[in-house]
């Protein structure tokens, strides 16, 4: 499944990055106050430090911009994850830190991925697949550092185990940043990461 092209009047790529960046920025912050709907385009240009004008030469619809912050939540959630990450070494190790690392990534960018939760509804019909696809790719991320670990000997389990362990693993990650407001209360984050770890592994072992 194809990215989708957002078209932008501007052709120096490094400066529509540089806008485009700034637009997501400032669009999350609103989006998470007031929602999607709520927001108007105008505003984000004004979050984002430039005239509604300049926002159109980067963007043709709001809906452009909920794209782009969806997007690149999983682009820096994958550079993360690969920079830290070597799947091929298929430790438990190597498990663990990629466990503590994509936790730590949640943590630091829980506004973005809240709103791109509450408001993915309103991608359009072409570019919600496309958006979920990218979701399925961090997943299976896990999934292949947890296949080498079974290749490697470390840990003995069926393929429908390693899928279901990566799943839990995103999913745990993400329940940081949906009910933090609780969890703060009862653990540090590196608590956090500490005993979701060990249920996991305990539970693979």
């Amino acid at each position: 499944m194809k990215k989708q092209e957002i078209k932008a009047s501007v052709k120096d790529e490094l400066l529509v990055e540089k806008r485009r960046n700034q637009m997501i920025k400032g669009a999350v912050t609103l989006f998470k106050e007031k929602g999607f709907h709520r927001t108007t385009t105008r505003e984000i240009a004004r979050a984002a430090g430039f005239s509604i004008g300049t926002l159109y030469e980067y963007i043709r619809t709001k809906e452009d911009i909920l794209y782009l912050v969806c997007d690149s939540i999983y682009d820096h959630v994958r550079e993360r994850l690969q920079k830290d990450l070597d799947p091929k070494k298929g430790t438990l190790n190597g498990l663990r830190l990629g466990i503590a690392n994509y936790f730590r990534v949640m943590d630091e960018m829980q506004a973005e991925v809240l709103v791109m939760y509450q408001e993915t509804k309103s991608l359009t019909k072409d570019a919600l697949p496309y958006v979920l696809k990218r979701e399925i790719e961090m997943v299976e991320m896990f999934e292949e550092l947890l296949i080498h670990c079974v290749e490697n000997g470390e840990i003995n389990l069926s393929e429908k185990q390693v899928n279901i362990i990566a799943h839990n693993i995103f999913v745990q990650g993400q329940m940081w940043g949906f009910r933090r407001w609780a969890l703060k209360k009862l653990y540090t984050l590196e608590e956090y990461i500490e005993l979701q770890t060990e249920f996991l592994l305990s539970g693979i072992k």
